[in-house]
């Protein structure tokens, strides 16, 4: 029986933004989509790993940590957590028998029987919506957006836990009637509890040069704060959360 190990990126032990109160947050290795934006492409590939860990170290280590993030909790991040589903499963399960809160940080791309069955020892979904658009969004990441909104519907059929996460990137996704269908399909999600709407940044380009990839957004300012702010009205126009 081959022994199961996790192919990782990096540990954050004081993570703040990726979900409620302070938290653990474990990068996993592999994600399918390309997306244009990406801060972290060096994650992309599951062969690049950095850390080949088992279930066991992984939640040891974490536990080193307990004490402090007992009102936070631990955050699955990547990379799309769902590529290792069977080490995912494990961790999660180890992580709700210490009492601690879980989340995942998913593109809702990988959607199958498996997944669901892993929901059952998550707590909250980060579900990451590039765009409302067939079209714009396989420009941007690759791949067809049908999996993550059966994802999206799925989550509000059980009643999970759920922040939605759009990162706003100017010329690529922030046209007002996009933004206006994101907010409509939304709003008709009986499980959303606010939505995040994060602004594009470039930290992460000096990570393309060292890959040797072509960064199309070089010339792409973010938006300025007036400009999140008018998006952010559209989806508190719609009684949604943000």
């Amino acid at each position: 029986m081959n022994r199961l190990i996790g192919e990782l990126h990096s540990f954050e032990s004081c993570g703040t933004v990726d979900g409620p109160g302070l938290r653990f947050v474990i990068f996993m290795q592999g994600c399918p989509l390309r997306c244009k934006f990406c801060h972290n492409p060096d994650t992309w590939n599951i062969k690049e790993a950095k850390y080949h860990r088992s279930p066991e170290f992984v939640v040891n280590h974490v536990l080193k940590y307990k004490s402090f993030i007992k009102n936070g909790g631990v955050t699955i991040t990547g990379g799309e957590p769902f590529m290792q589903i069977d080490f995912l499963k494990e961790i999660l399960k180890r992580f709700k028998q210490e009492g601690l809160h879980t989340a995942v940080d998913t593109s809702g791309y990988i959607f199958n029987d498996k997944v669901k069955d892993v929901l059952k020892y998550v707590d909250l979904v980060l579900l990451d919506i590039k765009a409302i658009d067939e079209k714009i969004y396989k420009n941007i990441t690759g791949v067809e957006l049908k999996p993550t909104l059966e994802f999206a519907k799925y989550l509000s059929e059980i009643n999970k836990p759920t922040w939605i996460r759009h990162v706003l990137v100017p010329t690529l996704n922030d046209k007002e009637s996009l933004l206006n269908d994101l907010a409509d399909f939304i709003k008709e999600l009986k499980n959303v509890e606010k939505v995040e709407i994060l602004p594009f940044h470039k930290m992460g380009e000096y990570k393309w040069q060292n890959l040797g990839l072509k960064y199309e957004l070089s010339d792409v300012l973010p938006p300025d704060n007036n400009k999140l702010r008018k998006v952010k009205d559209i989806f508190i126009s719609k009684g949604i959360i943000v």
